[in-house]
């Protein structure tokens, strides 16, 4: 039973994730991990989160978030920082332009989810897993 629950779970977050990347790249430049840690960067406490932190927040490893932070730098949506009571301590920060694209894309990604889910609530194969998640968070 846990591994066809498992499998439903694996098929919905592929198709979903697959979803969500390609709109967001073809209509803002940006990739779904962008997306989301400019999500993150914009709701933390001065725009601002330690690296390994962010890492965290949205499931990539150091090397992973190392490389998606040089991404968003080079685009001019976030700027590095040290940490004023620990030099060693790397804080990635989001600028006005990311916060700006982060908030044009915002529509694109809670459309396209609503899209992808409501697409899959019609396929048999992981309706049940839609319907079961949905009813979670809807106020009985």
């Amino acid at each position: 039973m846990d591994a066809e629950i498992w499998n439903q779970v694996v098929t919905l977050h592929g198709r979903v994730e697959h979803r969500l990347g390609k709109e967001l790249q073809r209509r803002h430049g940006i990739g779904l991990s962008e997306y989301r840690a400019l999500c993150r960067l914009s709701k933390a406490d001065d725009g601002e989160l330690r690296m390994q932190e962010l890492a965290d927040l949205i499931g990539l490893n150091q090397s992973s978030v190392s490389r998606l932070v040089a991404r968003l730098e080079s685009a001019g949506l976030s700027r590095r920082d040290l940490c004023p009571r620990d030099r060693r301590g790397v804080y990635t920060v989001i600028t006005d332009e990311g916060r700006a694209v982060q908030d044009t894309a915002a529509p694109t990604y809670y459309g396209t989810l609503t899209e992808a889910l409501d697409e899959s609530a019609a396929d048999p194969r992981v309706a049940p897993l839609v319907t079961a998640l949905r009813s979670m968070l809807t106020p009985a």
